[in-house]
């Protein structure tokens, strides 16, 4: 019965010690790293997670360019641009006979800019004013004429017939003369044109011509820009479409006058979303009254959310 006891008691010892150790096995076989992938199926594996990681940045940098939020205000960057901007052309081809301005020179409204070459119009305009003269002169001595043989025709002591002939060439006269009158009128016309002057306040942003040179049919000597006011445009993303009205208040900084801050107003709110930022168009404009602010100048912008 003892010996019976102890081979039992053998065969449980073995039996526990065979499970631990295919326990430990198992175990060490469960934390095993898997091997290595192939070359050519790592590099796509590579690939792969480069490209979710772009992704990732690249949707945040877009919220950060477009706009943000810092303290309860809408933050965002954006580049002053003229309202106005006029591309002066000579009606009538000529040559530069003098340049009143040079680029970035401000200008009013009126200012002449560019004159061309009007001697022989002026020529010209001097022997249309002559014959305009000559002809109002016949028109009247036509008109006179007229009258005496009204007084005439009512004696019957001229025919109607020649009451007509002198009633005919008074009609001409007076055609006469208003044909010379047109025709010095069209010359003026061509004198005012030889002078290009600026249609807005502003400033010469860009001098294409110079003195001597010829200007044809529709070339652009000067471009004027309006300066005052200046819209600045940004976009801002979608989620900030109720927080920005028009009327609104905003403030403006550049780095030329730091610590300076500037005020405009919400002029126009985009309409349309774009699909691939996910942002819309906000205009504003500042008065500029001093002429600090530039187009073409980079600009940050806050705004506080409309409630």
């Amino acid at each position: 019965m003892n010996r019976f006891l102890n081979k039992t008691l053998v065969l449980l010892i073995v039996a526990l010690t065979i499970v631990a150790c295919s326990k430990k096995d198992t175990t060490a076989v469960t934390t095993t790293q898997a091997p290595a992938l192939p070359s050519d199926v790592s590099q796509v594996a590579a690939v792969a997670t480069t490209s979710s990681v772009s992704t990732a940045s690249g949707a945040t940098q877009t919220d950060a360019v477009t706009a943000d939020v810092s303290g309860g205000r809408i933050a965002a960057t954006g580049e002053f641009v003229s309202p106005v901007r006029s591309e002066l052309a000579a009606k009538m081809p000529g040559r530069v006979a003098r340049m009143y301005v040079d680029e970035g020179s401000r200008v009013s409204k009126g200012q002449p800019l560019v004159e061309l070459e009007s001697d022989y119009v002026r020529i010209n305009l001097q022997r249309a004013e002559a014959d305009a003269a000559r002809a109002k002169a016949m028109a009247d001595d036509a008109g006179r004429d007229v009258e005496r043989k009204k007084l005439l025709i009512t004696t019957n002591a001229i025919p109607q017939a020649t009451m007509d002939r002198s009633q005919s060439t008074y009609d001409q006269a007076r055609a006469a003369y208003a044909s010379a009158q047109a025709q010095a009128s069209l010359l003026r016309q061509q004198v005012a044109d030889a002078i290009l002057r600026s249609p807005i306040d502003g400033v010469v942003a860009e001098k294409r011509t110079d003195v001597g040179q010829r200007l044809g049919d529709n070339t652009v000597a000067v471009v004027v820009a309006q300066t005052s006011p200046l819209k600045l445009r940004f976009r801002v993303p979608e989620r900030y479409l109720a927080s920005v009205r028009r009327g609104q208040a905003v403030k403006a900084t550049v780095d030329p006058y730091p610590g300076e801050v500037f005020q405009g107003k919400v002029t126009v709110v985009g309409g349309v979303i774009d699909p691939a930022t996910r942002s819309l168009l906000v205009e504003t404009e500042f008065p500029n009254r001093d002429g600090k602010l530039r187009p073409g100048m980079f600009a940050r912008v806050e705004l506080e959310p409309a409630g």
